[in-house]
Protein backbone atom coordinates (compact mmCIF):
# COMPACT_ATOMS: atom_id res chain seq x y z
CA UNK A 1 0.00 0.00 0.00
CA UNK A 2 2.91 2.15 0.20
CA UNK A 3 4.49 1.45 -2.71
CA UNK A 4 0.65 2.74 -4.48
CA UNK A 5 0.46 5.88 -2.01
CA UNK A 6 3.43 6.83 -3.26
CA UNK A 7 3.48 6.10 -7.25
CA UNK A 8 -0.23 8.02 -6.46
CA UNK A 9 1.33 10.82 -4.90
CA UNK A 10 4.09 11.41 -7.66
CA UNK A 11 1.36 11.47 -10.05
CA UNK A 12 -0.35 13.91 -8.61
CA UNK A 13 2.56 15.68 -8.32
CA UNK A 14 3.31 15.24 -12.46
CA UNK A 15 -0.04 16.08 -13.05
CA UNK A 16 0.31 19.94 -11.28
CA UNK A 17 3.37 20.10 -13.31
CA UNK A 18 1.99 19.11 -16.32
CA UNK A 19 -0.92 21.71 -16.06
CA UNK A 20 1.28 24.71 -15.12
CA UNK A 21 3.88 24.50 -17.79
CA UNK A 22 1.19 23.84 -20.35
CA UNK A 23 -0.99 26.77 -18.89
CA UNK A 24 2.11 28.89 -19.09
CA UNK A 25 2.53 28.19 -22.60
CA UNK A 26 -0.86 28.52 -23.37
CA UNK A 27 -0.95 31.96 -22.14
CA UNK A 28 2.22 32.93 -24.19
CA UNK A 29 1.32 31.74 -27.40
CA UNK A 30 -0.56 34.57 -28.27
CA UNK A 31 2.09 36.78 -27.58
CA UNK A 32 4.43 35.09 -30.09
CA UNK A 33 1.50 35.24 -32.27
CA UNK A 34 1.81 38.80 -32.55
CA UNK A 35 5.05 39.87 -32.28
CA UNK A 36 5.69 37.38 -35.14
CA UNK A 37 2.75 39.02 -36.97
CA UNK A 38 4.77 42.44 -36.35
CA UNK A 39 8.08 41.40 -36.76
CA UNK A 40 9.25 41.75 -33.33
CA UNK A 41 11.79 38.68 -33.63
CA UNK A 42 13.89 39.61 -31.10
CA UNK A 43 11.05 39.31 -29.08
CA UNK A 44 9.37 36.40 -30.53
CA UNK A 45 12.84 34.70 -30.27
CA UNK A 46 12.74 35.73 -26.15
CA UNK A 47 9.38 34.28 -25.88
CA UNK A 48 10.04 31.28 -28.16
CA UNK A 49 12.83 30.34 -25.35
CA UNK A 50 10.51 30.46 -22.57
CA UNK A 51 7.43 28.50 -24.16
CA UNK A 52 9.93 25.73 -25.58
CA UNK A 53 11.25 25.49 -21.69
CA UNK A 54 7.53 24.96 -20.66
CA UNK A 55 6.26 22.18 -23.40
CA UNK A 56 9.54 20.87 -22.95
CA UNK A 57 8.97 20.10 -19.27
CA UNK A 58 5.44 19.36 -19.92
CA UNK A 59 6.50 16.68 -22.41
CA UNK A 60 8.87 15.38 -20.01
CA UNK A 61 6.61 15.09 -17.02
CA UNK A 62 3.89 13.58 -19.46
CA UNK A 63 6.18 11.00 -20.64
CA UNK A 64 7.53 9.86 -17.34
CA UNK A 65 7.84 5.91 -17.09
CA UNK A 66 5.35 5.81 -14.06
CA UNK A 67 2.82 8.22 -15.98
CA UNK A 68 3.37 6.35 -19.00
CA UNK A 69 2.47 2.90 -17.01
CA UNK A 70 -0.56 4.91 -15.76
CA UNK A 71 -1.87 5.18 -19.53
CA UNK A 72 -2.53 1.37 -19.18
CA UNK A 73 -4.78 1.73 -16.04
CA UNK A 74 -8.52 0.98 -17.07
CA UNK A 75 -10.32 4.22 -17.23
CA UNK A 76 -8.39 6.29 -15.55
CA UNK A 77 -5.69 5.55 -18.13
CA UNK A 78 -7.14 6.73 -20.71
CA UNK A 79 -6.99 10.37 -19.23
CA UNK A 80 -3.40 9.47 -18.34
CA UNK A 81 -2.53 9.03 -22.28
CA UNK A 82 -4.57 11.91 -23.58
CA UNK A 83 -2.57 14.38 -21.20
CA UNK A 84 0.84 12.63 -23.19
CA UNK A 85 -0.85 13.82 -26.50
CA UNK A 86 -1.22 16.88 -25.81
CA UNK A 87 2.15 17.68 -24.24
CA UNK A 88 3.62 15.97 -27.32
CA UNK A 89 1.71 17.61 -29.37
CA UNK A 90 2.33 20.97 -28.03
CA UNK A 91 5.86 20.51 -27.79
CA UNK A 92 6.23 19.49 -31.70
CA UNK A 93 3.89 22.76 -32.30
CA UNK A 94 6.93 24.62 -30.73
CA UNK A 95 9.97 22.97 -32.13
CA UNK A 96 8.65 21.92 -35.36
CA UNK A 97 5.91 24.57 -36.41
CA UNK A 98 6.91 27.88 -33.96
CA UNK A 99 10.90 27.95 -33.91
CA UNK A 100 10.94 27.34 -38.14
CA UNK A 101 8.34 30.32 -38.67
CA UNK A 102 10.20 32.12 -36.80
CA UNK A 103 14.08 31.51 -38.60
CA UNK A 104 12.13 32.19 -41.82
CA UNK A 105 10.73 35.52 -40.58
CA UNK A 106 14.39 36.43 -39.24
CA UNK A 107 16.01 35.38 -43.08
CA UNK A 108 12.99 36.76 -44.82
CA UNK A 109 12.68 40.47 -45.72
CA UNK A 110 9.00 40.86 -45.78
CA UNK A 111 8.89 44.08 -47.25
CA UNK A 112 10.44 42.86 -50.59
CA UNK A 113 7.06 41.06 -50.97
CA UNK A 114 5.46 43.97 -51.83
CA UNK A 115 6.42 46.12 -55.50
CA UNK A 116 9.23 48.46 -55.53
CA UNK A 117 10.17 50.16 -58.63
CA UNK A 118 7.57 47.95 -60.41
CA UNK A 119 8.96 44.78 -59.52
CA UNK A 120 7.91 42.12 -56.37
CA UNK A 121 11.44 40.30 -55.24
CA UNK A 122 9.78 36.50 -55.13
CA UNK A 123 13.10 34.85 -54.41
CA UNK A 124 12.29 35.44 -50.27
CA UNK A 125 8.91 33.54 -50.68
CA UNK A 126 10.62 30.64 -53.12
CA UNK A 127 12.99 30.26 -50.14
CA UNK A 128 10.63 30.27 -47.17
CA UNK A 129 8.01 28.35 -48.93
CA UNK A 130 9.93 24.45 -47.51
CA UNK A 131 9.87 26.02 -44.01
CA UNK A 132 6.04 27.35 -44.04
CA UNK A 133 4.68 23.64 -45.60
CA UNK A 134 6.89 21.62 -42.94
CA UNK A 135 5.03 23.98 -40.29
CA UNK A 136 1.78 23.12 -41.64
CA UNK A 137 2.71 19.83 -42.46
CA UNK A 138 3.33 20.09 -38.17
CA UNK A 139 0.22 21.81 -37.65
CA UNK A 140 -1.88 19.11 -39.56
CA UNK A 141 0.04 16.46 -37.89
CA UNK A 142 -1.09 17.47 -34.48
CA UNK A 143 -4.56 18.19 -35.20
CA UNK A 144 -4.99 14.90 -36.59
CA UNK A 145 -3.62 13.46 -33.30
CA UNK A 146 -5.97 15.08 -30.92
CA UNK A 147 -8.95 14.55 -33.03
CA UNK A 148 -8.20 11.07 -33.15
CA UNK A 149 -8.23 10.76 -29.20
CA UNK A 150 -11.61 9.18 -28.22
CA UNK A 151 -13.16 11.12 -25.19
CA UNK A 152 -15.57 8.71 -24.33
CA UNK A 153 -14.04 7.75 -20.91
CA UNK A 154 -12.47 11.01 -20.53
CA UNK A 155 -12.92 13.10 -17.49
CA UNK A 156 -14.15 17.01 -17.91
CA UNK A 157 -11.03 18.17 -17.21
CA UNK A 158 -9.46 16.40 -19.63
CA UNK A 159 -12.25 16.32 -22.27
CA UNK A 160 -12.46 20.50 -22.30
CA UNK A 161 -8.69 21.58 -22.70
CA UNK A 162 -8.61 18.83 -25.18
CA UNK A 163 -11.75 19.98 -27.40
CA UNK A 164 -10.19 23.79 -27.08
CA UNK A 165 -6.87 22.57 -28.39
CA UNK A 166 -8.66 20.44 -30.67
CA UNK A 167 -10.98 23.37 -32.16
CA UNK A 168 -8.09 25.73 -32.31
CA UNK A 169 -6.01 23.45 -34.48
CA UNK A 170 -8.69 23.13 -36.82
CA UNK A 171 -8.82 26.59 -37.71
CA UNK A 172 -5.10 27.06 -37.33
CA UNK A 173 -4.39 24.30 -39.58
CA UNK A 174 -6.81 25.74 -42.18
CA UNK A 175 -4.63 28.88 -42.13
CA UNK A 176 -1.31 27.16 -42.41
CA UNK A 177 -2.35 24.93 -44.99
CA UNK A 178 -3.67 27.96 -46.86
CA UNK A 179 -0.16 29.48 -46.55
CA UNK A 180 1.91 26.52 -47.40
CA UNK A 181 0.24 26.45 -50.68
CA UNK A 182 0.24 29.71 -51.12
CA UNK A 183 3.78 30.09 -50.61
CA UNK A 184 3.96 27.47 -53.52
CA UNK A 185 1.82 29.07 -56.46
CA UNK A 186 2.51 32.89 -55.91
CA UNK A 187 5.30 33.07 -57.27
CA UNK A 188 4.05 31.66 -60.67
CA UNK A 189 0.88 33.77 -60.35
CA UNK A 190 4.08 36.74 -60.46
CA UNK A 191 5.09 35.17 -63.78
CA UNK A 192 8.15 33.26 -62.40
CA UNK A 193 7.54 30.64 -65.27
CA UNK A 194 5.15 32.25 -67.71
CA UNK A 195 4.16 35.60 -67.93
CA UNK A 196 1.07 36.06 -66.77
CA UNK A 197 -1.99 38.96 -67.28
CA UNK A 198 -4.75 39.88 -64.39
CA UNK A 199 -7.46 41.73 -65.19
CA UNK A 200 -8.90 44.10 -62.13
CA UNK A 201 -12.37 44.97 -61.58
CA UNK A 202 -12.72 48.10 -59.51
CA UNK A 203 -16.10 47.63 -58.28
CA UNK A 204 -18.22 50.76 -57.45
CA UNK A 205 -20.41 50.44 -54.19
CA UNK A 206 -22.48 53.38 -54.84
CA UNK A 207 -24.49 50.87 -57.26
CA UNK A 208 -24.45 47.56 -55.30
CA UNK A 209 -23.52 44.28 -56.81
CA UNK A 210 -23.36 41.02 -54.60
CA UNK A 211 -19.66 41.05 -54.48
CA UNK A 212 -19.02 44.53 -53.60
CA UNK A 213 -20.25 46.73 -56.86
CA UNK A 214 -20.59 47.32 -60.48
CA UNK A 215 -17.07 46.64 -62.03
CA UNK A 216 -17.25 50.10 -63.35
CA UNK A 217 -13.30 50.83 -63.98
CA UNK A 218 -11.18 47.84 -65.25
CA UNK A 219 -7.38 47.53 -65.75
CA UNK A 220 -5.29 44.80 -67.03
CA UNK A 221 -2.04 44.04 -64.83
CA UNK A 222 1.16 42.03 -66.77
CA UNK A 223 3.14 40.24 -64.06
CA UNK A 224 6.37 38.96 -65.33
CA UNK A 225 9.41 37.87 -63.17
CA UNK A 226 7.62 39.63 -60.50
CA UNK A 227 7.37 42.74 -62.64
CA UNK A 228 4.03 44.25 -62.63
CA UNK A 229 2.69 46.52 -65.02
CA UNK A 230 0.02 48.38 -65.84
CA UNK A 231 -1.43 47.83 -69.78
CA UNK A 232 -4.48 48.80 -70.55
CA UNK A 233 -7.74 50.17 -68.54
CA UNK A 234 -11.08 50.70 -69.59
CA UNK A 235 -14.16 51.70 -68.62
CA UNK A 236 -16.91 48.51 -68.20
CA UNK A 237 -19.77 50.31 -70.09
CA UNK A 238 -16.81 50.45 -73.10
CA UNK A 239 -17.30 46.47 -73.55
CA UNK A 240 -21.09 46.74 -74.54
CA UNK A 241 -23.53 44.17 -74.60
CA UNK A 242 -22.51 40.25 -75.38
CA UNK A 243 -25.03 38.73 -77.73
CA UNK A 244 -25.80 35.92 -77.30
CA UNK A 245 -24.71 36.27 -73.69
CA UNK A 246 -21.53 34.77 -72.54
CA UNK A 247 -22.34 31.16 -71.29
CA UNK A 248 -22.50 30.58 -67.47
CA UNK A 249 -23.73 28.15 -64.61
CA UNK A 250 -27.51 27.36 -65.67
CA UNK A 251 -28.34 27.03 -61.95
CA UNK A 252 -27.08 30.55 -61.34
CA UNK A 253 -28.42 32.13 -64.33
CA UNK A 254 -32.18 30.25 -62.92
CA UNK A 255 -31.61 32.95 -59.59
CA UNK A 256 -29.56 35.97 -62.02
CA UNK A 257 -31.00 35.36 -65.49
CA UNK A 258 -28.38 35.87 -67.97
CA UNK A 259 -27.50 38.86 -67.33
CA UNK A 260 -24.75 37.71 -65.74
CA UNK A 261 -23.16 36.59 -68.96
CA UNK A 262 -24.89 39.92 -71.22
CA UNK A 263 -22.88 42.63 -69.47
CA UNK A 264 -19.48 42.97 -67.59
CA UNK A 265 -21.37 45.36 -65.27
CA UNK A 266 -23.93 42.54 -63.96
CA UNK A 267 -21.28 39.13 -63.87
CA UNK A 268 -21.09 39.78 -60.08
CA UNK A 269 -25.12 39.64 -59.21
CA UNK A 270 -23.92 36.19 -58.29
CA UNK A 271 -21.83 36.21 -54.98
CA UNK A 272 -20.05 33.40 -56.54
CA UNK A 273 -16.62 35.05 -57.30
CA UNK A 274 -15.47 32.13 -59.68
CA UNK A 275 -18.57 32.91 -61.60
CA UNK A 276 -18.35 36.56 -61.92
CA UNK A 277 -14.70 36.34 -62.93
CA UNK A 278 -14.67 33.74 -65.47
CA UNK A 279 -17.12 35.41 -67.35
CA UNK A 280 -15.38 38.85 -67.08
CA UNK A 281 -12.67 37.19 -68.35
CA UNK A 282 -14.30 35.80 -71.39
CA UNK A 283 -15.69 39.31 -72.03
CA UNK A 284 -12.51 40.77 -71.81
CA UNK A 285 -11.15 38.07 -74.29
CA UNK A 286 -13.84 38.59 -76.81
CA UNK A 287 -13.10 42.53 -77.31
CA UNK A 288 -9.31 42.48 -76.78
CA UNK A 289 -6.46 40.30 -77.87
CA UNK A 290 -4.55 39.90 -74.93
CA UNK A 291 -5.35 36.33 -72.82
CA UNK A 292 -6.30 36.87 -68.45
CA UNK A 293 -4.81 34.47 -65.91
CA UNK A 294 -7.04 35.50 -63.12
CA UNK A 295 -9.31 38.57 -61.89
CA UNK A 296 -8.77 40.77 -58.99
CA UNK A 297 -11.89 42.56 -57.71
CA UNK A 298 -11.40 45.46 -55.55
CA UNK A 299 -13.35 48.62 -54.32
CA UNK A 300 -12.74 51.83 -53.27
CA UNK A 301 -12.53 51.42 -49.67
CA UNK A 302 -9.67 49.36 -50.48
CA UNK A 303 -7.97 52.22 -51.97
CA UNK A 304 -9.05 54.35 -48.82
CA UNK A 305 -6.69 51.35 -47.03
CA UNK A 306 -3.79 52.28 -49.30
CA UNK A 307 -4.06 55.81 -49.17
CA UNK A 308 -4.00 55.25 -45.58
CA UNK A 309 -0.50 53.31 -45.92
CA UNK A 310 0.87 55.51 -48.63
CA UNK A 311 -0.15 59.09 -48.19
CA UNK A 312 -2.28 61.38 -49.83
CA UNK A 313 -1.57 61.48 -53.83
CA UNK A 314 -2.62 63.86 -55.99
CA UNK A 315 -5.85 64.24 -57.87
CA UNK A 316 -6.86 63.96 -61.76
CA UNK A 317 -7.16 67.81 -63.09
CA UNK A 318 -10.74 68.52 -63.82
CA UNK A 319 -10.43 72.05 -64.66
CA UNK A 320 -11.43 71.41 -68.36
CA UNK A 321 -14.52 69.01 -67.61
CA UNK A 322 -18.15 70.72 -67.80
CA UNK A 323 -19.69 71.23 -64.74
CA UNK A 324 -16.62 71.49 -62.75
CA UNK A 325 -17.00 74.17 -60.00
CA UNK A 326 -13.73 73.33 -57.65
CA UNK A 327 -14.91 71.51 -55.67
CA UNK A 328 -13.41 67.84 -55.69
CA UNK A 329 -10.40 68.22 -53.87
CA UNK A 330 -6.78 68.54 -55.30
CA UNK A 331 -5.22 65.35 -53.47
CA UNK A 332 -6.86 62.07 -52.20
CA UNK A 333 -6.48 60.72 -49.16
CA UNK A 334 -7.94 57.90 -46.80
CA UNK A 335 -10.48 60.42 -45.21
CA UNK A 336 -11.65 61.31 -48.73
CA UNK A 337 -11.58 59.34 -51.48
CA UNK A 338 -14.63 56.88 -50.69
CA UNK A 339 -16.64 59.89 -50.97
CA UNK A 340 -14.99 61.66 -54.07
CA UNK A 341 -14.99 58.41 -55.92
CA UNK A 342 -18.70 57.22 -54.93
CA UNK A 343 -20.68 60.57 -54.61
CA UNK A 344 -18.88 63.62 -55.59
CA UNK A 345 -17.89 63.04 -58.96
CA UNK A 346 -21.60 62.31 -59.95
CA UNK A 347 -21.88 66.03 -58.14
CA UNK A 348 -19.63 67.34 -59.92
CA UNK A 349 -18.52 65.92 -63.42
CA UNK A 350 -21.32 66.59 -65.79
CA UNK A 351 -20.48 63.96 -68.55
CA UNK A 352 -20.44 59.82 -68.02
CA UNK A 353 -17.04 59.55 -70.29
CA UNK A 354 -14.99 62.17 -68.26
CA UNK A 355 -16.13 60.41 -64.99
CA UNK A 356 -14.93 57.09 -66.33
CA UNK A 357 -11.47 59.24 -67.60
CA UNK A 358 -11.53 60.14 -63.75
CA UNK A 359 -11.56 57.29 -62.38
CA UNK A 360 -8.89 55.74 -64.79
CA UNK A 361 -7.04 58.08 -63.73
CA UNK A 362 -7.18 57.44 -59.95
CA UNK A 363 -6.24 54.05 -60.64
CA UNK A 364 -3.45 54.61 -62.75
CA UNK A 365 -2.38 56.98 -60.07
CA UNK A 366 -2.92 54.71 -56.81
CA UNK A 367 -1.09 51.37 -58.68
CA UNK A 368 2.11 53.87 -59.70
CA UNK A 369 2.36 54.52 -55.92
CA UNK A 370 1.68 51.24 -54.40
CA UNK A 371 4.41 49.92 -57.41
CA UNK A 372 6.68 52.80 -56.56
CA UNK A 373 8.05 51.43 -53.95
CA UNK A 374 7.82 54.58 -51.63
CA UNK A 375 4.85 53.06 -49.52
CA UNK A 376 6.23 51.36 -46.58
CA UNK A 377 6.14 47.50 -46.98
CA UNK A 378 4.61 46.20 -43.60
CA UNK A 379 2.00 49.58 -43.71
CA UNK A 380 1.25 47.95 -47.10
CA UNK A 381 0.56 44.49 -45.99
CA UNK A 382 -1.41 45.83 -43.33
CA UNK A 383 -3.46 47.58 -45.28
CA UNK A 384 -4.39 44.50 -47.78
CA UNK A 385 -4.75 42.28 -44.44
CA UNK A 386 -7.05 44.71 -43.52
CA UNK A 387 -9.34 44.58 -47.08
CA UNK A 388 -9.35 40.68 -46.92
CA UNK A 389 -11.01 40.71 -43.41
CA UNK A 390 -13.36 42.94 -44.74
CA UNK A 391 -14.18 40.90 -47.72
CA UNK A 392 -13.08 43.89 -50.10
CA UNK A 393 -10.56 41.51 -52.44
CA UNK A 394 -11.11 38.58 -54.44
CA UNK A 395 -9.02 36.91 -56.37
CA UNK A 396 -9.54 34.05 -59.12
CA UNK A 397 -6.76 32.24 -61.34
CA UNK A 398 -7.91 30.44 -64.39
CA UNK A 399 -4.99 27.66 -63.77
CA UNK A 400 -6.56 24.98 -62.45
CA UNK A 401 -3.60 23.90 -59.37
CA UNK A 402 -3.91 27.79 -58.34
CA UNK A 403 -7.69 28.08 -58.40
CA UNK A 404 -7.58 24.93 -56.06
CA UNK A 405 -5.56 26.53 -53.07
CA UNK A 406 -7.78 29.95 -54.11
CA UNK A 407 -11.02 27.98 -53.21
CA UNK A 408 -9.49 27.05 -49.86
CA UNK A 409 -9.26 30.92 -48.89
CA UNK A 410 -11.85 32.99 -48.24
CA UNK A 411 -9.90 35.42 -50.74
CA UNK A 412 -11.43 33.11 -53.60
CA UNK A 413 -14.96 34.57 -53.10
CA UNK A 414 -16.94 31.13 -53.22
CA UNK A 415 -20.50 30.42 -52.11
CA UNK A 416 -19.43 26.73 -51.10
CA UNK A 417 -16.54 24.32 -51.41
CA UNK A 418 -13.59 24.15 -49.01
CA UNK A 419 -13.49 27.59 -47.90
CA UNK A 420 -17.49 27.56 -47.08
CA UNK A 421 -18.81 25.00 -44.27
CA UNK A 422 -20.67 24.45 -41.81
CA UNK A 423 -23.43 26.91 -40.54
CA UNK A 424 -22.77 29.37 -43.26
CA UNK A 425 -25.21 32.15 -44.12
CA UNK A 426 -24.97 34.99 -46.45
CA UNK A 427 -26.39 38.19 -47.16
CA UNK A 428 -25.86 39.55 -50.80
CA UNK A 429 -27.56 43.36 -52.24
CA UNK A 430 -28.38 43.69 -55.76
CA UNK A 431 -29.19 47.56 -57.39
CA UNK A 432 -32.45 47.24 -58.59
CA UNK A 433 -32.34 51.30 -59.46
CA UNK A 434 -30.05 51.10 -62.22
CA UNK A 435 -28.27 54.00 -60.35
CA UNK A 436 -25.73 55.44 -57.61
CA UNK A 437 -28.51 55.66 -54.96
CA UNK A 438 -26.41 52.81 -53.24
CA UNK A 439 -24.14 55.50 -51.49
CA UNK A 440 -27.06 56.52 -49.39
CA UNK A 441 -28.47 52.92 -48.59
CA UNK A 442 -27.02 52.19 -44.79
CA UNK A 443 -27.80 48.34 -43.97
CA UNK A 444 -27.54 46.01 -40.88
CA UNK A 445 -27.48 42.31 -40.82
CA UNK A 446 -28.29 39.88 -37.75
CA UNK A 447 -28.56 36.44 -37.29
CA UNK A 448 -31.09 35.29 -34.82
CA UNK A 449 -30.77 31.38 -33.37
CA UNK A 450 -33.84 30.35 -31.41
CA UNK A 451 -33.21 26.98 -29.88
CA UNK A 452 -36.45 24.61 -29.72
CA UNK A 453 -36.69 21.68 -26.67
CA UNK A 454 -36.89 19.31 -29.12
CA UNK A 455 -35.36 19.09 -32.53
CA UNK A 456 -33.03 21.27 -34.53
CA UNK A 457 -32.75 25.12 -33.83
CA UNK A 458 -33.75 28.28 -36.40
CA UNK A 459 -32.42 30.52 -37.31
CA UNK A 460 -33.86 34.19 -38.54
CA UNK A 461 -31.86 36.25 -40.97
CA UNK A 462 -32.64 39.72 -39.93
CA UNK A 463 -31.89 42.72 -42.39
CA UNK A 464 -32.73 46.01 -42.11
CA UNK A 465 -32.19 48.65 -44.89
CA UNK A 466 -32.64 52.80 -44.56
CA UNK A 467 -32.67 55.07 -47.42
CA UNK A 468 -30.37 58.53 -45.91
CA UNK A 469 -31.04 60.67 -49.35
CA UNK A 470 -32.22 64.13 -48.50
CA UNK A 471 -35.69 64.85 -48.90
CA UNK A 472 -35.43 66.05 -52.09
CA UNK A 473 -33.02 63.39 -53.67
CA UNK A 474 -35.61 63.62 -56.87
CA UNK A 475 -34.23 67.23 -57.95
CA UNK A 476 -31.26 68.30 -55.76
CA UNK A 477 -29.54 65.10 -56.96
CA UNK A 478 -28.33 64.43 -60.61
CA UNK A 479 -29.84 62.15 -62.74
CA UNK A 480 -26.56 60.19 -62.37
CA UNK A 481 -27.17 59.69 -59.24
CA UNK A 482 -30.73 58.73 -59.38
CA UNK A 483 -31.36 57.20 -62.61
CA UNK A 484 -34.24 59.13 -63.50
CA UNK A 485 -36.19 56.74 -63.33
CA UNK A 486 -34.92 55.45 -66.48
CA UNK A 487 -35.25 51.40 -65.05
CA UNK A 488 -39.14 52.35 -63.29
CA UNK A 489 -37.66 53.40 -59.91
CA UNK A 490 -38.54 57.13 -59.16
CA UNK A 491 -35.65 59.57 -58.56
CA UNK A 492 -34.73 59.66 -55.18
CA UNK A 493 -36.04 56.35 -54.28
CA UNK A 494 -34.13 52.98 -53.97
CA UNK A 495 -35.15 49.52 -54.72
CA UNK A 496 -32.51 46.66 -53.70
CA UNK A 497 -33.18 42.86 -54.48
CA UNK A 498 -31.87 41.51 -51.38
CA UNK A 499 -30.32 37.50 -51.66
CA UNK A 500 -29.94 35.43 -48.81
CA UNK A 501 -28.33 31.69 -48.82
CA UNK A 502 -28.50 29.62 -45.94
CA UNK A 503 -26.46 26.34 -45.21
CA UNK A 504 -26.62 23.06 -47.40
CA UNK A 505 -29.33 21.07 -46.55
CA UNK A 506 -31.22 23.76 -44.87
CA UNK A 507 -34.86 25.46 -45.98
CA UNK A 508 -36.31 28.93 -46.01
CA UNK A 509 -39.54 28.30 -44.57
CA UNK A 510 -41.20 32.12 -44.64
CA UNK A 511 -40.21 35.52 -45.22
CA UNK A 512 -41.38 38.89 -44.00
CA UNK A 513 -41.02 42.75 -44.90
CA UNK A 514 -41.80 45.04 -41.92
CA UNK A 515 -43.16 41.64 -39.60
CA UNK A 516 -45.91 41.14 -43.00
CA UNK A 517 -45.63 38.09 -44.51
CA UNK A 518 -44.50 37.87 -48.34
CA UNK A 519 -44.00 35.56 -51.26
CA UNK A 520 -40.38 34.96 -51.81
CA UNK A 521 -38.21 33.53 -54.81
CA UNK A 522 -36.55 30.25 -53.54
CA UNK A 523 -33.72 28.69 -55.52
CA UNK A 524 -31.27 26.93 -54.90
CA UNK A 525 -27.19 27.19 -55.50
CA UNK A 526 -24.95 24.30 -54.92
CA UNK A 527 -27.47 22.43 -52.47
CA UNK A 528 -27.41 25.73 -50.72
CA UNK A 529 -31.25 27.74 -50.20
CA UNK A 530 -31.62 30.86 -51.98
CA UNK A 531 -34.33 33.32 -51.06
CA UNK A 532 -34.46 36.74 -53.00
CA UNK A 533 -36.46 39.82 -52.19
CA UNK A 534 -37.45 43.58 -53.71
CA UNK A 535 -37.97 46.09 -51.48
CA UNK A 536 -38.05 49.92 -52.08
CA UNK A 537 -37.75 53.01 -50.18
CA UNK A 538 -38.47 56.58 -50.49
CA UNK A 539 -35.86 59.07 -48.72
CA UNK A 540 -35.86 58.60 -45.18
CA UNK A 541 -37.61 55.52 -45.50
CA UNK A 542 -36.64 52.02 -43.47
CA UNK A 543 -37.41 47.85 -44.02
CA UNK A 544 -36.71 45.57 -42.22
CA UNK A 545 -36.38 42.25 -44.22
CA UNK A 546 -36.59 38.88 -42.47
CA UNK A 547 -36.20 35.40 -43.80
CA UNK A 548 -36.52 32.19 -41.24
CA UNK A 549 -34.28 29.12 -42.09
CA UNK A 550 -35.10 25.47 -40.68
CA UNK A 551 -33.53 22.31 -40.91
CA UNK A 552 -29.99 23.55 -39.75
CA UNK A 553 -28.39 20.23 -38.89
CA UNK A 554 -24.78 21.60 -39.34
CA UNK A 555 -23.30 21.98 -35.07
CA UNK A 556 -20.92 24.41 -35.82
CA UNK A 557 -20.81 28.52 -34.71
CA UNK A 558 -22.75 30.01 -37.33
CA UNK A 559 -20.79 32.60 -39.80
CA UNK A 560 -22.58 35.25 -41.86
CA UNK A 561 -20.71 36.34 -45.25
CA UNK A 562 -22.25 39.90 -46.38
CA UNK A 563 -21.90 42.17 -49.48
CA UNK A 564 -19.19 44.59 -48.67
CA UNK A 565 -20.69 48.21 -49.21
CA UNK A 566 -19.61 51.89 -48.51
CA UNK A 567 -20.20 51.10 -44.43
CA UNK A 568 -17.56 49.76 -42.06
CA UNK A 569 -18.50 45.78 -41.81
CA UNK A 570 -18.62 46.03 -37.98
CA UNK A 571 -21.14 48.67 -38.55
CA UNK A 572 -23.42 46.37 -40.98
CA UNK A 573 -22.75 42.93 -39.37
CA UNK A 574 -24.35 42.59 -35.97
CA UNK A 575 -23.65 40.04 -32.51
CA UNK A 576 -25.33 36.87 -33.27
CA UNK A 577 -28.83 37.08 -31.11
CA UNK A 578 -29.59 33.71 -28.91
CA UNK A 579 -33.19 32.69 -28.09
CA UNK A 580 -34.27 30.30 -25.72
CA UNK A 581 -30.50 28.64 -25.62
Amino acid sequence: MAVVGVASAWLVHKATEVRAELGAATSLAPQFRDQLASRDNAGAGNTLDQLETHTAAARQAATDPLWKAAGSFPVLGANFAAITEIAVSADDLVNRAAEPMLRASQSVEWESLVPSEGRVDIAPLEAASPVIVSAANTVELSYQRLAGIDRGHLFAQVSNPLAEATDTLDRFRHTMNSAAAASKIVPAMLGSETPRNYLVLVQNNAEVRATGGLPGALAVLHAENGAVSLTAQASGSSLGAFQPPIETDPEQERIYTDRLGLYISDVNLTPHFPTAAAAAKSMWETRNDTTIDGVLALDPVVLSHILGASGPVPAPDVSGFPGADGSLPKELTAENVVRTLMSEVYLTIGENTLQDDYFTAVSRQIFTTVTSGNVPGGKLLQALGTSWDEGRLYLWSSHEDEQKVLATLALGGAVSGPSVGGAAFGAYFNDGTGAKMDYYVQRTVQLVQTCQSEGLPTFTLKITLTNTAPEDAATSLPTFVTGGGKFGTEPGRVQTNTVVYGPTQARIETARIDGESVPLGSYQHNQRPVGVLTSELGPGESATVEFDFANIVQKSEPTLDVTPTVQSKQDVVQPLVLEGC
